[in-house]
Protein backbone atom coordinates (compact mmCIF):
# COMPACT_ATOMS: atom_id res chain seq x y z
CA UNK A 1 0.00 0.00 0.00
CA UNK A 2 1.34 3.42 -0.96
CA UNK A 3 1.44 6.06 1.75
CA UNK A 4 0.78 9.67 0.88
CA UNK A 5 2.81 12.19 2.82
CA UNK A 6 1.41 15.58 3.55
CA UNK A 7 3.90 18.40 3.10
CA UNK A 8 3.33 21.05 5.67
CA UNK A 9 3.09 24.72 4.78
CA UNK A 10 6.09 25.08 7.08
CA UNK A 11 8.18 22.76 4.87
CA UNK A 12 7.46 24.38 1.50
CA UNK A 13 9.72 27.38 0.96
CA UNK A 14 9.73 30.51 -1.17
CA UNK A 15 12.77 32.37 -2.42
CA UNK A 16 12.39 36.07 -3.23
CA UNK A 17 15.12 37.96 -5.06
CA UNK A 18 15.07 41.75 -4.86
CA UNK A 19 17.63 43.69 -6.85
CA UNK A 20 18.68 47.21 -7.67
CA UNK A 21 21.10 47.16 -10.58
CA UNK A 22 22.48 50.16 -12.46
CA UNK A 23 21.24 50.65 -16.03
CA UNK A 24 23.07 53.82 -17.04
CA UNK A 25 25.43 52.35 -19.64
CA UNK A 26 24.78 49.85 -22.38
CA UNK A 27 26.92 47.28 -20.55
CA UNK A 28 24.95 47.78 -17.31
CA UNK A 29 21.65 47.34 -19.16
CA UNK A 30 22.99 44.14 -20.73
CA UNK A 31 24.06 42.83 -17.30
CA UNK A 32 20.61 43.69 -15.89
CA UNK A 33 18.89 41.85 -18.74
CA UNK A 34 21.15 38.82 -18.40
CA UNK A 35 20.48 38.63 -14.66
CA UNK A 36 16.73 38.99 -15.17
CA UNK A 37 16.77 36.30 -17.89
CA UNK A 38 18.81 34.05 -15.60
CA UNK A 39 16.13 34.33 -12.90
CA UNK A 40 13.39 33.52 -15.40
CA UNK A 41 15.40 30.51 -16.65
CA UNK A 42 15.67 29.34 -13.02
CA UNK A 43 11.83 29.23 -12.75
CA UNK A 44 11.45 32.56 -10.97
CA UNK A 45 8.36 34.65 -11.66
CA UNK A 46 8.29 38.43 -11.66
CA UNK A 47 6.27 39.69 -8.66
CA UNK A 48 7.13 43.35 -9.30
CA UNK A 49 9.85 45.15 -11.20
CA UNK A 50 13.17 43.87 -9.82
CA UNK A 51 11.37 41.44 -7.48
CA UNK A 52 11.28 37.79 -8.48
CA UNK A 53 9.89 34.82 -6.57
CA UNK A 54 10.14 31.04 -6.76
CA UNK A 55 8.50 28.19 -4.83
CA UNK A 56 10.48 25.17 -3.60
CA UNK A 57 9.38 22.00 -1.85
CA UNK A 58 11.83 22.35 1.00
CA UNK A 59 14.90 23.89 2.60
CA UNK A 60 17.25 21.42 0.89
CA UNK A 61 16.59 23.16 -2.45
CA UNK A 62 17.54 26.61 -1.15
CA UNK A 63 21.35 26.32 -0.99
CA UNK A 64 21.87 25.38 -4.67
CA UNK A 65 19.46 28.10 -5.79
CA UNK A 66 21.24 30.73 -3.71
CA UNK A 67 24.67 29.61 -4.97
CA UNK A 68 23.47 29.86 -8.57
CA UNK A 69 22.15 33.39 -7.93
CA UNK A 70 25.43 34.41 -6.27
CA UNK A 71 27.32 33.23 -9.36
CA UNK A 72 25.01 35.17 -11.68
CA UNK A 73 24.98 38.53 -9.84
CA UNK A 74 26.42 41.38 -11.96
CA UNK A 75 29.53 43.16 -10.60
CA UNK A 76 27.60 46.35 -9.78
CA UNK A 77 24.38 46.85 -7.84
CA UNK A 78 22.64 45.22 -4.90
CA UNK A 79 20.83 41.88 -4.69
CA UNK A 80 18.93 40.62 -1.63
CA UNK A 81 17.58 37.09 -1.24
CA UNK A 82 14.72 36.41 1.17
CA UNK A 83 13.62 32.93 2.25
CA UNK A 84 10.31 32.16 3.92
CA UNK A 85 7.87 29.31 4.43
CA UNK A 86 4.69 28.78 2.48
CA UNK A 87 2.77 29.58 5.67
CA UNK A 88 4.53 32.94 5.97
CA UNK A 89 3.88 33.63 2.28
CA UNK A 90 0.17 33.02 2.83
CA UNK A 91 0.14 35.91 5.33
CA UNK A 92 1.53 38.47 2.90
CA UNK A 93 -0.78 41.43 2.54
CA UNK A 94 -0.66 42.88 -0.95
CA UNK A 95 -1.96 46.42 -1.39
CA UNK A 96 -3.22 47.50 -4.80
CA UNK A 97 -4.27 51.06 -5.55
CA UNK A 98 -5.89 50.17 -8.86
CA UNK A 99 -9.71 50.23 -8.72
CA UNK A 100 -9.83 50.93 -4.99
CA UNK A 101 -12.87 49.70 -3.06
CA UNK A 102 -12.52 50.93 0.50
CA UNK A 103 -12.60 48.25 3.18
CA UNK A 104 -12.71 45.33 0.76
CA UNK A 105 -10.51 42.32 1.38
CA UNK A 106 -10.25 39.76 -1.41
CA UNK A 107 -8.82 36.26 -0.81
CA UNK A 108 -6.78 35.08 -3.79
CA UNK A 109 -5.18 31.68 -3.26
CA UNK A 110 -4.58 32.08 0.44
CA UNK A 111 -3.14 35.60 0.17
CA UNK A 112 -5.01 38.61 1.41
CA UNK A 113 -5.22 41.40 -1.14
CA UNK A 114 -6.58 44.65 0.17
CA UNK A 115 -8.07 46.92 -2.44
Amino acid sequence: MRTLTHLSAYQHMWVMVLFDLPVTTKEERRAYTQFRDFLLDQSFTMAQYSVYIRHTTGRAQLAPIIRAIENAVPPEGKVDILQFTDRQYADIVSLARKSVVEGTSVDLGGRRHLQ
